[in-house]
């Protein structure tokens, strides 16, 4: 009953979290009792929607534990038996990202020892895509041509990542196998622009700037640069 409840973003996550786990070298069940921090990126809640629209007398208490986007996270730390914090990060877009901000921020800090960051997302109901459409947000084509001229719209997709953080002294420490260095991040807002989901450029800037700062890193040392180009014609410029 509990499994046919429950959201298939919390699944994707249950079983990234093992896979990146392994990749790491950490027995799962060797973390119980541990202050291993588990900070999610999800920001759908379709699979809610189309559990509650089946009417009242279909719904018992799984059909909150299992869709609710705090679970996401949560049962994780349950299934594993982890102690460190545990949350769920909505921040639309950036989810993911802000989600392994927190986790270096936890573990700087000293309030994790392990952390379990990334994101999920699955697309469950169709009604989902009107509102974006209406947005001018959806390509009507299929195609994502970011930064290009012909730019009409992003195309959505579903998947889930699943990285394992530690403080590089205590990596090392340990023999662990280190894949990256995250030297610094950062987190700010857009704050007033010309509408609720207009960048803003200067706040953008700002941002790589402490980002920068954070990371002890000048703009010159930058070799290669990933971006999250929406494909609009209000967003990539």
């Amino acid at each position: 009953r509990e499994a046919l409840e429950m959201d298939p973003q919390q699944r994707l996550v249950l079983e990234a979290a093992y896979e990146a786990l392994e990749d790491a070298g950490h027995l799962p069940e060797q973390l119980k009792g541990s202050r291993t921090g588990v900070m999610l990126g999800v920001s759908s809640a379709e699979y809610q929607h189309h559990v509650f629209s089946a009417g009242p007398s279909h719904l018992d208490a799984y059909s909150l534990t299992g869709t609710m986007l705090s679970a996401a996270a949560g049962r994780l730390s349950y299934v594993l038996g982890l102690e460190g914090p545990s949350l769920s990060v909505d921040t639309a877009c950036s989810s993911s990202l802000v989600a392994i901000h927190l986790a270096c921020q936890s573990l700087r800090n000293g309030e994790s020892a392990l952390a379990l960051a990334g994101g999920v997302n699955v697309i469950v109901i169709p009604t989902g895509m009107q509102p974006l459409a209406q947005m001018q947000a959806i390509s009507p084509d299929g195609r994502c041509k970011t930064f290009d001229a012909r730019a009409n719209g992003y195309v959505r997709a579903e998947g889930c990542g699943i990285v394992v953080l530690k403080r590089l002294s205590d990596a090392q420490r340990d023999g662990d196998r280190v894949w990256a260095l995250i030297r610094g991040s950062a987190v700010n807002q857009d704050g007033r622009s010309s509408g609720l989901t207009a960048p803003n450029v200067l706040s953008q800037a700002a941002l790589l700037r402490t980002a920068l700062a954070s990371a002890g890193v000048s703009p010159s040392q930058v070799g290669y640069v990933e971006t999250h180009g929406t494909g609009t014609t209000l967003g990539d410029p």
